[in-house]
């Protein structure tokens, strides 16, 4: 409902907000390079789960970002403070997978973006279990040429420590948050085109790299599907499997 969401949303920043920059002691660069207002994409690297709150907390303004629809599906009281928290820090309720599916998540986000807000997305997909940065899959570019939004590109370091991979339970460790130059990818070429969706996401996982410091992994980070695999890419004795993208 929206007057629920409007509620949920206040309390995040007045009450949530708060609590997180005395947890997080976070450190937040180029807020300026956010748009005050209209169409923008976030377009951040991925190192925790507790990422996305980061962004939604401290950026200068609202921004929606997708999340699991099993956040928005629990029963009970667990279930409703789920709904609220994640409702209220801008999370869109999606299902997971390819083909349609990823489909429908970007048109969620070009919804967003056709109503003038401003959107975040991972373009390496999932988290990075070892730290470096993965080649972006093309949905950034994709939603950029197709709303025309500026992409902004993030660059988060300490969230890995305040909830490293594994952890249930969030710790205490200083969080940065780096907001780089917004880009104008329009001169990239069409959404209709493999080719510029392909330049456009390079250059922008090229910004994100340039603030972020990560080495590039030059592969796109598919998760492992085993034990065996996970521990293998988290000691960086394997890198995942390419993956093809459909243009």
């Amino acid at each position: 409902m929206p007057g629920s969401t409007t509620i949920t949303t206040t309390l995040s920043r007045t009450v949530v907000t708060p609590l997180a920059r005395l947890l997080w002691r976070p450190r937040v660069i180029g807020r300026k390079n956010v748009p005050k207002r209209g169409a923008v994409i976030l377009a951040s690297n991925h190192r925790s789960f507790i990422d996305s709150p980061a962004i939604t907390l401290l950026a200068p303004r609202k921004v929606s970002f997708l999340a699991k629809q099993e956040y928005f599906t629990g029963t009970g009281f667990r279930g409703a403070v789920s709904r609220a928290f994640f409702g209220g820090i801008g999370a869109i309720g999606v299902e997971r997978g390819a083909g349609a599916a990823a489909q429908h998540a970007l048109d969620l986000g070009l919804e967003r973006l056709e109503l003038g807000e401003a959107f975040a997305i991972y373009p390496e997909g999932t988290r990075s279990l070892d730290g470096r940065l993965y080649k972006g899959r093309t949905g950034v570019a994709w939603l950029a040429l197709t709303s025309g939004a500026p992409v902004v590109p993030v660059a988060l370091t300490g969230t890995e420590d305040v909830q490293p991979i594994g952890s249930r339970l969030p710790r205490l460790a200083r969080v940065t948050v780096e907001f780089g130059q917004p880009m104008d990818l329009s001169g990239f070429g069409e959404a209709s085109s493999g080719r510029a969706r392909r330049h456009a996401t390079d250059a922008v996982m090229a910004a994100i790299q340039e603030l972020s410091g990560q080495e590039p992994a030059g592969t796109y980070n598919n998760p492992p599907t085993t034990i065996v695999e996970r521990v293998k890419q988290a000691l960086r004795r394997d890198d995942p499997t390419q993956a093809v993208e459909p243009d």
